[in-house]
């Protein structure tokens, strides 16, 4: 791979037992990939009466997070979809719409331009701010939510306010990004290196030992190099900062504070370092029946770590 040629973003679009389909909502254009007939069964292929999962990555990754649950969850019987959230992959890339409205927006409007009136919606970091957000937003579209180290806003605000060890792990990187052109530019240097040493550093061991995790990474940052991705995915987190000051900020961190009353599932990797365990059993109060699961042997990317447990509890939820 070369630093000198930027990818296009249709790079990402992996062949495998699925189908890549661009989809438009709340106007733009999103790439989404659905398991291929073979995989589901023809009934539940594009059915609209067959329940939806949609599937959300999180900081600088992409669709591909989810290869395993794609697959897995498509054959137990559900129309599983992975998206390219809005600013990555082959997604488009606007400049602006990355606050918690515009995003739970770009959700509800892809559940219905799938033909569907709900889904279930699971997420990985900030794929799971999404999830809450939706859930919050548009409640009458959202049945339940599955959660991969991804704490609801309002208890991973106050874990990082009170617990010195979670601020420790959390903020310095959120800081740095809010630097201008500085953090792009880190993300993309070296063929994308800073996405690699952040997945090592905040996946288990274990993983991190396997030649998945090699061809992950090599894949991760590619999509990371793609034109306009690096600042996107930066401008998720700016927007949470800078909204911190702003009367948008508070009417939103206001009203996620309503509890979120359908099935929660908050999965978190036993050795996870980043987001810790403390602030995942946060805030049980904002999500009343909310069930927490550690999966074993796993660290930030629980759900490419030990995909079958994880598919296994996503199973349990939609059942």
């Amino acid at each position: 791979m070369s630093s000198n040629s930027p990818p296009d973003p249709s790079t990402v679009r992996y062949d495998g037992p699925w189908t890549h389909r661009d989809v438009h909502a709340n106007g733009i254009r999103f790439h989404v990939v659905e398991a291929d007939p073979a995989v589901s069964g023809s009934a539940s292929y594009g059915d609209p009466d067959t329940p939806l999962v949609v599937l959300l990555h999180g900081f600088g990754d992409f669709w591909w997070s989810w290869r395993h649950q794609l697959t897995g969850l498509a054959a137990r019987g559900y129309r599983a979809v992975a998206v390219d959230l809005r600013g990555y992959g082959d997604s488009d890339k606007p400049p602006r719409g990355y606050d918690g409205w515009t995003l739970a927006g770009d959700i509800a409007g892809l559940i219905r331009a799938l033909g569907h009136t709900e889904a279930t919606l699971v997420g990985h970091a900030e794929g799971g701010l999404v999830c809450w957000a939706t859930a919050v937003l548009h409640p009458r579209l959202v049945t339940s939510i599955g959660l991969v180290s991804s704490p609801h806003p309002a208890a991973l605000k106050s874990s990082i306010l009170r617990d010195r060890k979670q601020r420790k792990q959390w903020l310095p990187d959120f800081l740095r990004y809010q630097l201008p052109r500085i953090p792009e530019n880190l993300l993309t240097a070296d063929d994308g290196a800073e996405v690699e040493r952040l997945l090592r550093q905040r996946a288990g061991e274990h993983w991190s030992a396997t030649p998945e995790f090699a061809d992950t990474a090599q894949r991760m940052r590619l999509a990371i190099r793609i034109p306009g991705v690096a600042h996107c995915a930066l401008e998720y987190q700016r927007w949470a900062f800078r909204s911190q000051w702003r009367p948008d900020g508070a009417r939103f961190m206001q009203t996620m504070r309503e509890p979120v009353r359908i099935p929660v599932l908050s999965l978190y990797g036993d050795r996870d370092r980043y987001i810790l365990a403390s602030t995942i059993r946060r805030g049980q109060e904002l999500s009343p029946e909310r069930r927490v699961v550690a999966i074993p042997d796993a660290g930030h990317y629980a759900h490419q770590e030990n995909p079958e447990a994880v598919t296994a509890e996503l199973a349990k939820l939609l059942s």
